[in-house]
C-alpha cells in the first residue's frame, strides 16, 4: 500500500510536474541570460579544461579551487545515471529519449549557471569555515518564517534523498555490477565500499577535494576512451544510430525496432527525467560544491558549473547511449546496467562486463562521496557541526545495508525526495533571477 502510494506520487512528480518546472526554468534563464550556454561556452571550456590539476592546492576553511569544486560537483553528477539511467531511458523511451536528454541538458546549463552564481553570492561562514548552498539563497529570496521553513524543508529532503536513500541506491548498483561480473558477495563489496567512504568522510573537505580532483578526470577519460573504441569499431552504424535518435524523438514507432509501445510522450518523459536526474541541473545539489570555490566573481563558478552539465550529459552519458544503440543491444530485453554490460561484452567479451563493473565502482563511489558532502552541509545548517560525525556514521551504515538489500520502497523514496527538493530550490532560484542577471551583466562588462 505504502509502495503504491509513493510510486504514484513519484510518478506524477517526475512524469509531469518536474520536467515542466525544470525545463521551464532552464528556458527562462536561457532567455534572460541571452543564451549564456552558447555565448560563454568557449570561456567556460577554457576556464575548466585549461586548469585541470590532479594535485591542486589543498582545500582549507576558505574553500577549494574552482576546479576542485567542479570536480566535487561532477563526482555527484557522474554516477549510475550515466550508465544505468541512459540505458533505461533508451529501453523505456526508445533511442529518441537521448535527443530529449540533450535538449533538457542544454537548457539545464543555464539553470545551473544561476544556481552556482547564487551559491557563490550568498555563501557564508560557520565557525570560521565557508559553506553555502540553496538554503542560504532560499532564505535570502523569502525573508521571514516562510523562507526558514522552505530552507529547512529543502535540507531535510536532500539529507534523506542523497545522504541516506540515494547512497543506498549507489552502493547497490556497485554490488550488483560486481556480483554480475565476478560473482562476488554483495555484502562484502558493500562493506569494502563503506570503509573506503568512511576514510574519505573523516578527512573532511580537504580529503573530499583531493580525492575528487584525481578520481573524476581519470574515471571519465577511461570510460570515454573505451566507449569511443566501441563506437569507432562500429563506425558504419554511427549514422544509423544518430538517425534512430533524431527520428525516434518525434516518430518513435519508426525507430523503436523491437521496443513495443514507445510513444513521443514516453520518449520525452524518460529522456527529460533521466537526463535531469543525471546532470542534477535545478535539483539544488551541486550548488553546495560550487559555493566552496575560491573565485573573484560569482559568475566565474557559474561558467564552471555549466561545464559540469556538458561533461555529464553531452560527453559521458552520450557515450553510454551510443554504445548501446550502435551495438544494437537496446532491444534485447535487458535494462539498466545489465544493458550497458551487454553492449561492452559484445565488443570486448567478458572484459567488457568487468570494465562496466569497475566503471560503476568509480562512478557510483564518487557519487557517494559527493552526495555525502551535500548532505553534510545541510546537517551543519540544521543541527550544527557536532551532528556531522553521527551523520557520517549513519551514511556508512546505509551504504552497507543498501549494497545487500534491494527494497523497491527505498528506491522509490529516493526518487520522490529527489523530486521534492527541486521545488524549494527552484522557488528560490526564480525569485532571485534578477540578481543572477545583474551579476551576469557586471561580470560580462569586465
Amino acid at each position: 500500500m505504502v509502495l503504491e502510494l509513493v510510486t504514484g506520487v513519484k510518478g506524477y512528480l517526475w512524469d509531469i510536474i518536474l520536467p515542466l518546472l525544470l525545463c521551464g526554468t532552464g528556458i527562462y534563464f536561457t532567455i534572460r541570460l541571452n543564451f549564456v550556454q552558447i555565448r560563454r561556452f568557449p570561456a567556460a571550456f577554457k576556464a575548466v579544461f585549461g586548469n585541470i590539476k590532479l594535485f591542486g592546492t589543498k582545500a582549507d576553511k576558505e574553500g577549494m579551487s574552482s576546479f576542485q569544486s567542479l570536480a566535487t560537483a561532477v563526482a555527484a553528477q557522474v554516477g549510475t545515471g550515466n550508465i544505468a539511467g541512459a540505458a533505461s531511458a533508451i529501453v523505456s523511451g526508445g533511442p529518441g529519449a537521448i535527443f530529449w536528454m540533450w535538449l533538457s541538458a542544454f537548457f539545464g546549463m543555464a539553470t545551473i549557471y544561476g544556481e552556482a552564481t547564487l551559491a557563490q553570492k550568498y555563501k557564508t561562514y560557520i565557525d570560521g569555515h565557508v559553506t553555502g548552498g540553496p538554503v542560504y539563497y532560499i532564505k535570502e529570496a523569502f525573508q521571514g518564517t516562510f523562507g526558514k521553513v522552505l530552507a529547512a524543508a529543502f535540507s531535510v529532503f536532500i539529507i534523506l534523498a542523497l545522504g541516506f536513500m540515494g547512497n543506498m541506491v549507489q552502493s547497490n548498483s556497485i554490488s550488483a555490477a560486481f556480483e554480475t561480473a565476478f560473482g562476488w558477495n554483495k555484502l562484502v563489496v558493500g562493506t569494502v565500499v563503506a570503509v573506503a567512504a568512511a576514510f574519505i568522510f573523516l578527512g573532511g573537505v580537504k580529503r573530499i577535494a583531493s580525492v575528487t580532483e584525481k578520481v573524476v578526470p581519470i574515471m571519465a577519460i577511461f570510460y570515454i576512451i573505451t566507449s569511443l573504441i566501441i563506437i569507432f569499431g562500429n563506425i558504419g552504424n554511427l549514422g544509423h544510430a544518430f538517425k534512430l535518435i533524431f527520428v525516434g524523438a518525434f516518430n518513435p514507432t519508426a525507430a523503436a525496432g523491437g521496443l513495443v509501445g514507445i510513444t513521443v510522450k514516453k520518449a520525452v518523459s524518460y529522456g527529460v527525467a533521466r537526463g535531469l536526474f543525471s546532470n542534477e541541473a535545478g535539483m539544488g545539489s551541486t550548488p553546495h560544491a560550487h559555493a566552496m570555490a575560491k573565485v573573484n566573481h560569482p559568475c566565474e563558478q557559474g561558467l564552471a558549473a555549466m561545464m559540469g552539465v556538458f561533461i555529464d550529459t553531452f560527453i559521458v552519458l552520450t557515450m553510454t547511449a551510443l554504445t548501446v544503440i550502435i551495438t544494437g543491444v537496446y532491444d534485447n530485453g535487458l535494462i539498466g546496467v545489465e544493458l550497458a554490460q551487454s553492449a561492452f561484452t559484445q565488443f570486448y567479451g567478458n572484459i567488457g562486463n568487468m570494465f562496466i563493473a569497475f566503471s560503476m565502482l568509480f562512478f557510483a563511489f564518487s557519487t557517494i562521496v559527493g552526495w555525502y558532502f551535500f548532505g553534510e552541509q545541510n546537517v551543519r545548517y540544521l543541527f550544527g557541526p557536532k551532528a556531522v560525525k553521527l551523520y557520517a556514521a549513519l551514511v556508512v551504515v546505509f551504504v552497507i545495508v543498501g549494497s545487500a538489500l534491494k527494497v523497491n520502497l527505498v528506491w522509490e523514496l529516493s526518487d520522490l525526495f529527489n523530486g521534492l527538493m527541486v521545488i524549494p530550490n527552484l522557488l528560490g532560484l526564480l525569485a532571485l533571477s534578477g540578481v543572477v542577471v545583474l551579476l551576469n551583466r557586471e561580470f560580462e562588462k569586465k
